[in-house]
């Protein structure tokens, strides 16, 4: 054992971990472990512009790599600053260690210069959080803060670390195991389930899978698909489980939900058989809870037994590790076919397709949204990691960009957090360095952390950056639209010349405002090996269809009108 100061212990636990990247910014309560970082250089760090970025891109690089990420700030604002960070890791289960520097131990309570209870803060939004005031817990805290991030249902854990306990020394000592009271193992897969499982799907004429992010965070798309293909089961996505069924497979039906594709609403509705697999039955997916999926039996497997039965009953649950779950009940089904399901599908599969804004006429000197992100999936073809901002946008990205794998769209989708897109590219980037990354967001969106362009510079990042510049906070808009009179209260923006921001932070900058223009400028960005930001001026007041209005019945959607002339598309 070699004695060391709380601040070598933390970089040290955390090279044990496997930490090769952490982003932060320094004060006065995390100076003694900024001044320690300086003897690992195997750690890079990562200088944020703002504490909130700092927790988006530790969350963008564990959605990207499937790592823990990692994010250090001071005490007082800087560990406030990083809450809703925190709870949009903690929303959408993404495994993330938050570090924060606290006043003296003999201070605390003391209201002493920048102390707050950040760990009484952090309750609510973290999977565990601790507090640390001896340095002899310090090692023991680290490794159990890692080990309950990434196992089970994984989730965001925050370690507060006074800063005696970061100047004190002690004999360091990294424990070999982590041992947690209440924790236990998963149980083996339940044989007598996986059969009734089995004989539920022998059964059905008209059965449908629901696929959400439990699919991708346990790595269980191969055996999902596996599944599909020998029961001849249609997959229904939810946002977070896009690219964890490929887009293009003849049995996806694309995205499920409030701003989902018709036909699949339509057939949650009508089937005899629900398999949700990783997913929690959300209101975005669900509608009205009484009339949903009326017809169906319905399974549930997850890692997390509290989102079993909380908003819907179901008539079988595995609680367990989804891809064990999957790869066990593979060799259970028979082979099917369900033509008549099939083709009940396709029929309305057929008729969301002729509402397409795609295939509708166009003024090709007027610029729309869906058409800037299909024509970005067409540039690229459909190989770039996304990473969306929240919005209008966001709904326009799960339609018209199909993702073929996993970890290929990264956006928050419990929290719906605005701001997120651009300090989580920069994650994703510094996790996949090899990888094509691209912002998608919103005028309103990455006004909120567009300061953040001077890290992604700083740090020298091939980041291609589209906003979505339409005048508007495009979604609240259309929700006034809808449903408040177009009384268009408080959702006109007035923003920056982006392309100026772009080039103030010494960013390549363009702008686009007819469509035949957008593909060339897409290709000179990619070709330039360089960050480059496109100011795209879309209209205004296009919306996201179909749409099921809160609270409504899932069938009850909002499709898009049908148009015969270009002078039919809104202004």
């Amino acid at each position: 054992m070699k004695k060391m100061t709380g601040a070598q212990i933390l970089w040290e636990s955390l090279v044990r971990e496997g930490v090769t990247t952490v982003f932060g910014y320094p004060g006065g309560a995390i100076l003694p472990a900024y001044d320690a970082i300086l003897e690992y250089p195997q750690i890079h760090h990562v200088l944020v512009r703002h504490e909130q970025g700092a927790a988006h891109m530790a969350d963008g690089y564990a959605r990207a790599s499937g790592k823990v990420g990692v994010a250090v700030a001071t005490s007082g604002p800087g560990a406030t600053n990083l809450v809703t960070g925190i709870a949009t890791a903690m929303m959408d289960s993404i495994p993330t260690v938050f570090i924060t520097g606290q006043v003296g131990s003999k201070l605390l309570g003391s209201d002493a210069f920048q102390e707050s209870d950040i760990t009484g803060v952090t309750v609510p939004v973290t999977k565990h959080n601790v507090l640390v005031t001896d340095v002899r817990d310090l090692a023991r805290a680290i490794k159990e803060a890692f080990y309950i991030a990434r196992s089970g249902r994984p989730g965001p854990v925050h370690v507060d670390i006074c800063k005696d306990v970061q100047q004190a020394k002690t004999d360091f000592e990294w424990p070999d195991n982590v041992f947690l009271p209440g924790r236990k193992a998963p149980a083996p897969v339940n044989a007598a389930k996986l059969k009734a499982i089995a004989d539920m799907i022998a059964e059905a004429e008209r059965p449908l899978i629901l696929a959400g992010h439990g699919v991708i965070e346990s790595g269980a798309s191969a055996a999902l698909m596996a599944l599909a293909e020998k029961t001849g089961t249609p997959v229904a996505l939810t946002l977070l489980g896009l690219g964890g069924f490929p887009r293009s497979h003849p049995l996806c039906l694309g995205m499920m939900g409030m701003h989902g594709e018709a036909f699949a609403n339509k057939a949650i509705q009508e089937a005899d058989l629900l398999l949700a697999f990783g997913m929690r039955f959300d209101d975005r997916v669900t509608g009205n809870l009484k009339t949903y999926a009326p017809k169906s039996r319905k399974v549930h497997v997850d890692i997390d037994g509290s989102e079993v039965g909380k908003n819907v009953a179901v008539d079988v649950a595995i609680i367990n590790d989804l891809r064990v779950v999957l790869e066990a009940l593979v060799p259970l089904v028979a082979d099917r076919k369900h033509e008549a399901w099939d083709e009940e599908i396709a029929k309305g599969r057929s008729d969301t397709h002729s509402r397409d804004i795609q295939h509708e006429p166009h003024d090709d000197t007027r610029l729309l949204a869906p058409h800037v992100i299909n024509d970005i999936w067409r540039a690229t073809s459909g190989g770039a990691v996304i990473v969306s901002d929240v919005g209008q946008h966001q709904m326009f990205e799960a339609q018209y960009y199909p993702h073929e794998k996993p970890r290929t769209l990264l956006t928050s989708g419990g929290l719906g957090t605005m701001g997120f897109a651009l300090p989580a590219a920069i994650g994703a980037k510094m996790a996949c360095p090899d990888k094509e990354v691209w912002v998608i967001a919103g005028d309103g969106g990455f006004q909120m952390t567009q300061a953040e362009l001077s890290t992604l510079q700083q740090e020298k990042l091939d980041i291609k950056i589209a906003v979505i510049n339409n005048g508007f906070l495009g979604m609240v808009r259309q929700w006034q639209e809808f449903f408040y009179d177009k009384r268009y209260a408080a959702t006109p923006i007035l923003s920056p010349d982006f392309t100026m921001i772009a080039a103030a932070h010494g960013i390549d900058a363009h702008r686009v405002t007819k469509r035949e223009e957008v593909i060339p400028t897409v290709q000179k960005v990619r070709e330039s090996g360089r960050p480059a930001l496109i100011d795209f001026r879309v209209v205004a007041e296009e919306a996201v269809y179909p749409m099921v209005p809160a609270g409504a019945d899932l069938h009850e959607m909002i499709r898009r009108p049908k148009r015969s002339n270009p002078s039919e598309v809104p202004a």
